[in-house]
């Protein structure tokens, strides 16, 4: 299991916490760090939409009005503080989130 997140993002750092509570072998990928790959954000894009954008995040509201007209992978690529966060990967797929409906699938 793979979450992606930033390891300042208290949310990330919740559902890491948890997970590793729950028994899951989890390894956690600082995005700002070690930035996503194109196919990666490809991938994120193609599974989740525009919800993978942050829109509520400081980040969103600093954007130029033309990176915040461009698509969703171009902003990822250009500021990766704006993919929500964390994303899941498990054997299972991919989960945005750190919700009830998440914590239920994966922490059963």
């Amino acid at each position: 299991m793979i979450v992606y997140g930033l390891s300042t993002c208290d949310t990330s750092k919740k559902a890491l916490k948890a997970l590793e509570a729950a028994g899951h072998a989890v390894t956690f990928r600082d995005v700002r760090a070690d930035p996503l790959s194109e196919a990666e954000i490809d991938e994120f894009v193609r599974t989740f939409g525009d919800a993978i954008i942050n829109r509520s995040s400081t980040t969103w509201r600093g954007l130029s009005d033309w990176l915040r007209a461009s698509d969703p992978e171009a902003q990822i690529a250009a500021q990766p503080t704006l993919m929500k966060r964390p994303v899941i990967r498990t054997d299972d797929g991919l989960f945005l989130g750190w919700d009830a409906g998440v914590q239920a699938k994966l922490l059963k």
